[in-house]
């Protein structure tokens, strides 16, 4: 890759680098280690393909479907062995409501991990039923059962600790 294309690639790393650490962190259950990653595996793919991928109408979504599929690839190698702990990185926390965070965290962790995907790219990501199906290369209608599925997993491991916190 010649040098007059790493600095357009720098800016885009820069701009979108915290959102794709976000989306990977909900995507990994919250394992900041893990999300860090494999944002930076995504980035290194994109780096290779710079001159191409900055030519494509959206190198943002096409930036998260790398991180999806790097996610998911992570997923299943046998190498990865890696566990989601209960300890959190230690962040500067501006939520108004850590604790249901953390239960919102935990409980996406227990989903399999394309469950997990579908999730945090329909609902966190605010992306469509044909976006979420085109980048886990899925059909539309395997998205919208997965969502059911896994709202329903979602809701059955929550249980009553969403109750819980709404009384505290």
């Amino acid at each position: 890759m010649d040098r007059t294309t790493t600095p357009e690639f720098e800016e885009f790393a820069a701009a979108r680098g915290q959102h794709l650490v976000r989306t990977a962190f909900l995507l990994t259950g919250g394992d900041a280690h893990l999300a860090e990653d494999l944002t930076q595996e995504t980035l290194g793919k994109l780096y290779g393909k710079w001159r191409r991928v900055a030519r494509l109408d959206n190198p943002g979504g096409y930036a998260q479907t790398v991180l999806v599929n790097t996610f998911l690839s992570h997923r299943r190698r046998r190498s990865s062995t890696e566990h989601v702990t209960d300890t959190i990185a230690e962040a500067p926390v501006t939520d108004p409501d850590p604790s249901l965070r953390l239960t919102l965290l935990r409980a996406l962790g227990e989903l399999p991990a394309q469950d997990r995907a579908v999730l945090v790219l329909r609902f966190w990501e605010d992306r469509s039923v044909e976006e979420t199906a085109h980048a886990l290369h899925l059909s539309a209608g395997a998205v919208r059962s997965r969502s059911a599925r896994a709202l329903t997993r979602l809701r059955a491991v929550l249980g009553t600790e969403l109750d819980d916190l709404a009384r505290s």
